[in-house]
């Protein structure tokens, strides 16, 4: 199943003018489960660290996190990296658009990337596991931390969360979801041990994705792709879906945060330097 083309897609609709795009992010707040915890751990950040700082965003995409964070933590300057150019210029452009100056963007290979001592924070959602050298990856973003600074980790686990082999079937007997994964996801103790590796000094990881976010994920996100991939005329469906199913995503998504799971699908990691 082909996840990457439904985003593009989904991009270039909803990329035809500013609205449309803090519509689009708006949606993807309230739907994916990962902005749920990424949202949780950022409040607690903030409340720690209250005054002035700088975030790297890195692998920034679309822009859904760096919007989030320079909107919300306006006395904050954000600088958003990725290794796909066109994201880069798509984003100055729409930020630009919007009048946005504390977040920029620019082109970065994670693996080269440092900036010493240059930030409090460093967000990383759903990169490492496109990422081989991982470890290398995190010590640069030890090295781009200030003393003190924290790193923010949502990546898959491997219990279930990820499948690398395109012609594989997840666990529960569908075609692999996505098929551009380096790794079957991390083991939670074997994240933090390769952050320890690289210098941080504490860390700590919990589960998402238990057993409510699974099922959300299903509603909101699995189905309605597979239904697109199927064919391009379910974009007309989609709304009738989304009023189905939309209040019991909620329900579920709000289950997974507040509940401790003793398994998941994906991770959130916090290591500090």
């Amino acid at each position: 199943m082909q996840y990457d083309p439904i985003k593009r897609s989904l991009g270039k609709i909803f990329n035809r003018s500013p609205f449309l795009r803090k519509l689009f992010y708006r949606m993807l707040d309230t739907l994916l489960l990962r902005t749920w915890h990424i949202r949780k751990e950022l409040r607690k950040w903030q409340k720690a660290n209250p005054g002035e700082g700088t975030i790297l965003d890195a692998g920034s995409g679309f822009g859904q996190y760096s919007y989030y964070m320079a909107t919300r933590l306006k006395n904050k300057t954000i600088t958003g990296v990725d290794v796909k150019q066109e994201q880069i210029d798509d984003c100055n452009a729409f930020f630009q658009r919007c009048s946005i100056k504390n977040a920029t963007f620019s082109f970065a290979d994670l693996t080269q990337f440092t900036h010493p001592e240059a930030y409090d924070l460093v967000l990383s959602v759903d990169v490492m596991e496109h990422i081989e050298e991982d470890v290398k990856v995190f010590e640069n973003f030890h090295r781009s931390l200030k003393s003190g600074g924290t790193v923010i980790i949502s990546t898959p686990s491997d219990k279930g969360g990820s499948d690398v082999h395109e012609h594989e079937h997840s666990e529960d007997g569908s075609a692999s979801f996505i098929d551009e994964h380096v790794r079957d996801g991390y083991n939670i103790d074997e994240i933090q041990e390769k952050l320890k590796r690289a210098g941080f000094r504490e860390t700590e990881a919990r589960y998402q994705y238990g057993t409510p976010g699974k099922i959300s994920w299903r509603l909101s996100m699995k189905y309605p792709i597979l239904m697109l991939n199927a064919s391009k005329l379910f974009f007309i469906l989609l709304p009738f879906y989304y009023l189905i199913t939309f209040p019991f995503a909620l329900l579920l998504n709000y289950a997974d945060v507040k509940r401790e799971h003793k398994t998941g699908s994906g991770l959130i990691v916090i290591a500090r330097k």
